[in-house]
């Protein structure tokens, strides 16, 4: 009696090859290095992996739900040499963790972005990066967006959680409360008891604010660490009261 035939997973998404110079761009974009770990959901045959290996020397996992996907992933990366470098395995993208990854890429649906953004807001160290092809992730505005070849290229770098109360001290005293959309900052306090307007960004942990006091505008820069924000080009820092 014949075997019976291997059964065809149930695909979210219909799978369509990155263009290769979309993937480089994509590991350009995503300023991947040798230091990087970088995860592929949806990977495919693996070639952006495989890439992040053989180019910059990156360590890398992709997952997809086809093991014919897979089974062509391991393929390329024993071709390409860097088998020691990357892995790869058959699972459902919702059940991997994403602690580990430096870079993120995905090339999947917009409504599947949505669901995963909660996801890579809390597992996502800050400063990692996210990139994506084709597909946006709603009012989570990417930090770059770029068309390569006709095809959108979006860039998300996880911003540090900085909502909250704040006390700044060095170059003057000053106490905000800040609160936080994403990457988008703003937030109201006192410097020196008089009343101040606060806006900015981050990009990863990098925080830049503008604080208006008497209609005169200050441009601060720091790097949050944790609960703690230490200037940069200044002698100040905060901490999260």
């Amino acid at each position: 009696m014949p075997a019976l035939a291997q059964k065809k997973p149930k695909l979210d998404v219909v799978y369509v090859p990155t263009p290769q110079a979309l993937v480089d761009r994509m590991l350009e974009l995503g300023g991947v290095k040798a230091s990087d770990y970088v995860i592929d959901l949806g990977c495919g045959d693996g070639r952006m992996i495989v890439t992040a290996a053989s180019r910059y020397g990156a360590r890398g996992y992709g997952v997809d739900i086809d093991p014919e996907r897979i089974a062509e992933a391991n393929a390329n990366a024993k071709s390409a040499g860097v088998a020691d470098k990357v892995r790869f395995k058959v699972a459902n993208l919702f059940g991997e963790s994403l602690a580990k990854a430096d870079v993120m890429t995905m090339y999947l649906l917009t409504e599947i972005n949505l669901k995963l953004r909660p996801k890579i807001l809390k597992e996502m160290k800050p400063g990692a990066r996210v990139v994506s092809h084709a597909f946006a992730m709603g009012e989570w505005e990417p930090d770059t967006h770029e068309v390569v070849a006709g095809k959108d290229v979006y860039l998300w770098y996880v911003p540090a959680a900085v909502q909250g109360a704040w006390t700044f001290q060095g170059e003057q005293d000053m106490k905000v409360q800040l609160t936080q959309q994403y990457q988008v900052v703003a937030g109201k306090g006192a410097v020196d008891g008089r009343p101040a307007t606060i806006s900015g960004k981050l990009q990863g942990t990098d925080l830049m604010l503008n604080v208006e006091v008497d209609g005169k505008r200050q441009e601060l820069r720091g790097r949050v660490e944790g609960k703690t924000i230490k200037g940069i080009g200044g002698n100040w820092q905060a901490r999260l009261s």
